[in-house]
């Protein structure tokens, strides 16, 4: 198969690369990305700015997309500029990839997602989930994490104080708190693109453990 991934230098992202570039069954990755990857013979990463996507590049034509992008508010600085990465980008991929005859689309979302949310962040994920379903994707998983293990780029104050509690307290607490490692969530991510199974999906965090 040919994939699309977007977010591919992520720490979910990372990892969807990784086993994709491993797995048989995928032939072809497109990554578009704003920051160079290592070559790869099965990769394509062309340098891209997501404000300007190109309309006609040919790896629009994929047997499904992996989307992994995403921000925190920190980074972004403003609550518009949080959206237009979380949200916006995401959605402008799916229009894409779906106008030049993509039929799945597999999701990086977030536990909380909920458009009626009154917390921002879940609201946005929320409202991302529900425009990607009024697209009308054959094939449509929401990947649903709560706190994602792993090393990140970038360094989260909080959330790195949380991880370590949630290590400790792990054994003991409900399934749906738990760490989920990053290379679960992209493993469900990549055989949802795969096993592209009609209509609309979730993966729970209990699954991600």
């Amino acid at each position: 198969m040919k994939l699309l991934l977007v977010g591919a230098t992520g720490l979910v992202g990372r990892e969807v690369l990784r086993l994709a570039l491993l797995d048989a069954r995928v032939s072809h990755v497109a990554a578009p990305v704003r920051k160079a990857l290592p070559p790869h013979p099965k990769l394509d990463a062309p340098l891209v700015d997501f404000d300007q996507l190109p309309t006609d590049a040919s790896w629009w034509q994929a047997d499904a997309v992996i989307c992994t992008l995403g921000t925190t508010m920190k980074a972004a600085g403003t609550r518009q500029l949080f959206r237009r990465v979380d949200h916006d980008y995401p959605l402008a991929v799916a229009r894409l990839a779906l106008a030049a005859g993509t039929r799945t689309y597999a999701l990086n979302s977030a536990a909380g997602a909920n458009a009626a949310s009154r917390i921002f962040y879940n609201r946005v994920k929320g409202e991302l989930e529900r425009d990607l379903e009024a697209l009308g994707f054959d094939s449509l998983t929401h990947v649903r994490p709560g706190l994602i293990g792993g090393e990140r780029d970038e360094v989260r104050t909080g959330e790195g104080a949380a991880l370590r509690i949630l290590r400790v307290l792990g054994p003991v607490l409900p399934r749906r708190w738990r760490i989920n490692p990053a290379p679960r969530i992209a493993g469900a991510l990549l055989e949802a693109a795969i096993a592209a199974a009609p209509g609309v999906h979730v993966v729970t965090s209990e699954r991600l453990l």
